[in-house]
């Protein structure tokens, strides 16, 4: 996993101009490679001020983007709990992969951030994504309102306290 840098720009997009990909991410709206140009901006930026954000998943042999993972302030609120998450490309999907990324995200979190808990999030309909939650330890905390939808939340601690 990589942090997010302009080179990244069309392998990002792959995901970002798939609709199969954005169903359950905010809205479902799709995006332009310059609106993802614009989210590596922000991400950038983000790296700079808090050590973390969104990183590219990169395939170890193909060496190309299959996804994407984060730690970030849930719903983007800079005084909120940390968020894990993930998304990959549909040829990549049901491999581990999310779980893989999932547990470096979690270490990163715990470890180098020092965070005594991250949340999760996804759409209630997203299924594969809650089975992730579970298979990374998370538990279940129930159905909050995060990006103005209702989504379902789990919750891991930081078996070290505060890292």
């Amino acid at each position: 996993m990589i942090p997010f840098a302009e080179e990244h720009c069309s392998g990002l997009n792959l995901l970002d101009s798939d609709p199969d990909v954005m169903r359950y991410i905010g809205d479902g709206r799709t995006k332009s490679a310059e609106e993802t140009m614009e989210v590596i901006q922000k991400v950038k930026s983000r790296w700079q001020e808090f050590g973390f954000s969104w990183w590219a998943i990169v395939h170890k042999e193909l060496g190309e983007i299959i996804g994407s993972g984060c730690l970030q302030h849930i719903s983007n609120k800079p005084d909120a709990a940390l968020e894990i998450g993930w998304r990959l490309r549909p040829d990549t999907q049901g491999k581990g992969y999310a779980t893989e990324a999932g547990l470096v995200i979690i270490q990163y979190a715990f470890e180098t951030i020092g965070a005594p808990s991250v949340l999760a999030v996804a759409n209630p309909e997203n299924g594969p994504s809650q089975r992730v939650m579970q298979r990374l330890g998370m538990t279940y905390i129930g159905i909050h309102n995060y990006y103005d939808q209702p989504c379902v939340t789990y919750e891991l601690c930081n078996p070290k306290g505060t890292g």
